[in-house]
């Protein structure tokens, strides 16, 4: 681990990226980022132009031999008054891919190289513009595929969940000088390690740091969504299943067992929760290649679910124990700790009400063709998930967010438990040294250039 790298303010490595998304539109924009851009403003506008900062002003945008690329607006903004803290300039012209290139080309003939992935979010990050919570937030905005995720998003580029963690770190840091100067001081007669005040705080730190790793969670869930896959035998009800939760043909429906050979996923969002569904090919054992490699591609998805449904036809099965029903992955996976629900399909063939079967383990009963049973089951997923609903003070966070708040939260307790069994101040002491660290990985203050080169390199071309 290493400290955050100095400020790249004054670096003279000009880069450029088309900053609006690829194909056809009405207004593409080419984001330039350097020091000194004067040659870019010579050499696209014309010798001598001036530009006001954050003043929009319309220009021909001018090729090497004197020829029109494209006209537009170009706005220019001084570092460190820009997003990336150096000089910016922004060039937004005419959408469209040969324009956009030409540009960009343009740009680079006169000195600038293409930004790598994320490049402008990791300068503003190096030059304190923004945390590293509040850079990757900007990505989770930009994927955001709900009105939730969006809004916990902006919550976190905002800087509300930094605020958070730089207050646990501070709290940490006033707890550290406390323990050590009572560590460092022994010959005082009051036993400073003793204080009630001292354990009160303690307990304090590890109940705050319970809730924001709660509060986390959901940020998390409502970035990555669950992934939730559907298994089950041919003909029992799956891709009809898909099909509803999606509400769309996404699957093609027939009599005919094992029609689905491949994987389908479809990307939802359920009454606010997303959704990763998985179809799956009909488990069973087959002479045909194609089933065949769909069946393994099938385990391969059940392995990595968040949650299992395993769909069953009821006209077929009475079986309440789910180990009889599907022993194939209690023989595979005897000590899996996943989640698996049995949903009993084609419940409108004898009557049996939908919702969660009493008296039977995580059984659901439903009827993917006649639509029986939805409001009950998505209510039982947003508890299986731990979805809260539009909860109010929930923020974007990713799993190495979690990750770090686990870790913090595990080591405060194991101080707790040192200082209170055996009085070891100086336990306690290195533990909530180690949790201070991992919290400030969240923000960068304490971080790797490897974690900064996987977490930047996922961005998008031109943030």
């Amino acid at each position: 681990m290493t400290s955050k790298p100095s400020p790249l303010i004054n670096n003279r490595d000009s880069i450029v990226a088309v900053a609006t998304a690829p194909g056809r539109g009405g207004v593409g924009i080419v984001r330039l980022s350097g020091g000194d851009l004067s040659v870019f403003v010579n050499g696209i506008l014309g010798e001598g132009r001036a530009l006001k900062p954050r003043l929009a002003t319309y220009s021909q945008f001018m090729g090497g031999a004197g020829e029109v690329l494209d006209e537009g607006v170009v706005v220019s903004f001084t570092g460190p008054n820009s997003f990336t803290g150096e000089t910016v300039l922004e060039l937004q012209g005419h959408g469209g891919a040969v324009v956009m290139d030409r540009l960009v080309q343009r740009c680079i003939e006169l000195g600038a190289r293409l930004a790598m992935p994320g490049e402008f979010s990791e300068r503003a990050f190096l030059n304190d513009k923004m945390d590293l919570a509040q850079a990757e937030a900007i990505a989770d905005l930009i994927d955001a595929a709900s009105y939730q995720a969006a809004r916990s998003a902006v919550k976190s580029m905002q800087g509300e969940f930094s605020l958070l963690v730089n207050g646990l770190v501070e709290t940490m840091i006033q707890l550290r000088i406390y323990v050590e100067a009572a560590i460092d001081f022994p010959e005082e007669e009051i036993d400073f390690l003793a204080d009630e005040k001292l354990h009160t705080s303690l307990h304090d730190l590890e109940s705050e740091l319970r809730d924001i790793l709660q509060r986390a969670e959901q940020g998390s869930l409502l970035r990555d969504g669950m992934t939730l896959v559907l298994a089950g035998k041919p003909n029992a009800g799956k891709s009809s299943l898909l099909n509803a939760l999606a509400g769309s043909e996404a699957a093609i429906v027939t009599s005919v067992a094992g029609t689905t050979r491949d994987v389908l996923r479809e990307k939802i969002t359920l009454d606010g929760l997303p959704l990763n569904i998985v179809d799956t090919a009909g488990l069973r054992d087959t002479q045909d290649e194609i089933e065949q490699e769909g069946v393994r591609r099938a385990w391969d998805e059940i392995e990595k679910a968040d949650l299992i449904l395993f769909v069953a036809d009821i006209t077929e099965t009475d079986e309440p124990d789910l180990k009889a029903i599907w022993p194939e992955y209690f023989t595979r996976y005897p000590d899996a700790r996943q989640p698996i629900t049995l949903v009993l399909n084609k419940i409108d063939r004898i009557g049996l009400a939908p919702g969660v079967v009493e008296g039977r383990e995580a059984t659901f009963a439903l009827s993917a063709k006649e639509k029986l049973g939805f409001a009950e089951l998505t209510a039982y997923l947003q508890q299986a998930a731990g979805y809260q609903g539009q909860s109010e003070g929930i923020f974007s966070a990713r799993l190495r967010h979690l990750d770090a708040l686990s870790k913090a939260l595990e080591l405060v307790c194991v101080g707790i438990r040192q200082l209170e069994r055996a009085g070891a101040g100086e336990l306690l002491a290195e533990d909530l040294r180690q949790a201070q660290n991992h919290l400030s990985e969240i923000t960068g203050q304490f971080t790797s250039d490897d974690l900064l080169g996987r977490i930047f390199s996922s961005f998008c071309i031109g943030k």
